[in-house]
């Protein structure tokens, strides 16, 4: 027999709420814009995509009522890292397939893309669905990182659905599992292969967002647990005040996680990895930004504080980010004679030997223990996996290398004693907030209506969301429109683009009007856990970054 908890039990009856556009059922009239372009490269990226290139941005409204429709089976995968909320696009998907005919089957590719490919599958039924609405997780069918983007693969995928009779399929994934997606529907599309591919954009990390895709579902969630947990480690440093946190926060290419949790927080300093790169500034540099707050308190007898770290800070900084670069290169060109070597040293000795000079010295300038976590084995895509960079431990270790100079030269009587954490896992599965059942509810239902709709190379987008549910935009986005061309394994490829923190934006120049102030008072917000019940402003609040974004 299987045990939930209170809470699961009450929230498994929250009824997430719809745009008025779908509340009568997916089966909807769709409004067609003007042909789209690209957001980077244009004539690269239509000649790659030369069957899905400047589709129209599509609209729906419930205008006409609904009709009758044929049955449709269709196929959905969740690809890449867990995001809180999966379930419930799961549950949009398949509550808005029933609409469009009660004859619609719904089948899940277990592991991630390689169920598709391997065949491994089970068909979603509603009695099985009850067990994870609006649970967090992606356990249902679990998820995986294999990558859709050989022909060899969309043949296998093809001849399992053609087995299933299924003429579409749904990827629920980042901008990579995206892109995925649209390869395989300009394959299928080229081919004359009758399976549509809709996604929908998944990534605790906010990276996937622009004009149409306000924000990718999980971060809300994701944000508000990791605001609990710093408001909870502010206190105590409050409380104690002789301990200096530094918290590293999952954001590998952006970071908008770690300018949320600040919004929400007010930490005495957010390292910010764009206004690095924009401001050019060295390693030791940003050292000395932490050093001149950690001075600044000790002088007023603060000899505690808190400091944010986006995961993917190393990567920002210009002379890391070309070593990065440099390496991710280097990895894929001698991958075959880096298998040779035995141990460390044999492996770091040869890195260096094929490093420019410039950039082999800033390699061998780094830590041992960072050198060898910047060639470590690549991620899916050939880059450095920067999550196993333990950033705030070299802040740390460099800072304290600074003070301890100062005390020598008596200009600093104050004491540094730190405790560092990572927070990455435990916000990815965590049981969705409102905004993220209401969101990912409505995005799964829009994935059927454009299925509905005949449409493929689309992602499904929900946008207004500062609007109350009913007031809410739905519609579809080709992924082509956001697409470019980016270095990927020392090869050039189409990728959708990433949305970095915009410095020019209001959510960070908030950040900037307070930074002084933060950096010497003691000013800590405690945001608390989730709340699903009770006012308005706490059960429905969105993100500081989404409200400050689109108002």
């Amino acid at each position: 027999m299987k045990t939930i908890s209170a809470l699961q039990k009450v929230r498994s009856e929250y009824k997430p709420k719809l745009p008025k556009a779908l509340r009568d059922g997916a089966n909807v009239e769709a409004k067609r814009g003007k042909p789209s372009g690209a957001a980077g490269d244009e004539d690269k990226i239509q000649e790659l995509f030369p069957n899905l290139f400047g589709q129209p941005v599509m609209e729906f409204s419930n205008a006409g009522g609904k009709k009758s429709a044929q049955a449709i089976n269709v196929g959905v995968i969740l690809s890449g890292g867990q995001a809180p909320g999966g379930h419930n696009v799961i549950a949009g998907i398949f509550d808005g397939l029933k609409s469009i005919n009660s004859d619609s089957k719904l089948y899940g590719f277990k592991g991630g893309p390689s169920g598709l490919t391997d065949g491994k599958y089970i068909e979603i039924t509603a009695e099985l669905l009850n067990e994870y609405r609006n649970t967090g997780g992606f356990d249902i069918i679990g998820s995986g990182r294999t990558k859709l983007e050989k022909s060899e693969q969309f043949e296998k995928a093809k001849t399992v659905c053609e087995g299933l009779g299924i003429s579409a399929l749904i990827v629920i994934g980042g901008d990579d599992s995206n892109t995925n997606a649209c390869l395989l529907a300009e394959y299928y599309k080229e081919k004359n292969v009758p399976i549509q591919v809709v996604g929908c954009p998944k990534t605790i990390d906010g990276d996937l967002k622009n004009d149409l895709i306000e924000t990718s579902f999980g971060f809300d969630t994701a944000c508000k647990v990791y605001s609990e947990l710093i408001g909870n480690i502010s206190r105590d440093a409050n409380s104690a005040r002789k301990y200096w946190h530094f918290i590293r926060l999952m954001g590998r290419s952006a970071s908008h996680i770690t300018l949320e949790c600040a919004l929400q927080t007010q930490p005495n300093l957010a390292l910010i990895g764009e206004e690095v790169a924009e401001k050019e500034q060295t390693l030791s540099e940003v050292v000395d930004q932490i050093v001149e707050v950690v001075l600044a308190r000790s002088a007023k007898g603060m000899d505690f504080g808190v400091v944010l770290v986006p995961e993917g800070l190393i990567e920002f900084i210009p002379e890391i980010k070309k070593l990065i670069r440099e390496l991710n290169d280097l990895m894929a060109r001698e991958e075959h004679s880096l298998g040779y070597l035995d141990g460390d040293a044999e492996k770091l000795k040869f890195i260096k030997s094929k490093l420019s000079g410039e950039i082999s010295s800033v390699y061998a300038s780094l830590p041992e223990q960072i050198q060898m976590q910047l060639a470590k084995d690549r991620d899916p895509h050939g880059n450095v996996q920067v999550s196993l960079i333990e950033t705030e431990k070299l802040l740390i270790a460099m800072v304290q290398k600074k003070l301890k100079s100062f005390k020598a030269a008596g200009t600093y009587k104050g004491k540094f004693t730190v405790q560092n954490h990572f927070l990455g896992y435990e916000g990815r599965c965590a049981q969705p907030s409102n905004f993220d059942a209401d969101y990912c509810y409505s995005l799964g239902f829009t994935a059927a209506a454009l299925i509905g709709a005949g449409a493929s190379g689309y992602m499904a987008s929900v946008r207004n969301l500062v609007k109350p549910a009913d007031e809410w935009i739905c519609g579809g986005v080709p992924l082509t429109l956001m697409m470019n061309i980016e270095r990927r394994h020392g090869e050039n490829k189409p990728v959708i683009r990433k949305a970095l923190v915009d410095l020019e934006g209001k959510p960070f120049k908030r950040l900037l009007a307070d930074r002084a102030k933060l950096a010497v008072e003691t000013a800590y917000l405690y945001p608390g856990p989730i709340q699903y019940f009770g006012p308005h402003e706490l059960c429905d609040r969105i993100t500081e970054t989404l409200l400050l974004e689109k108002t």
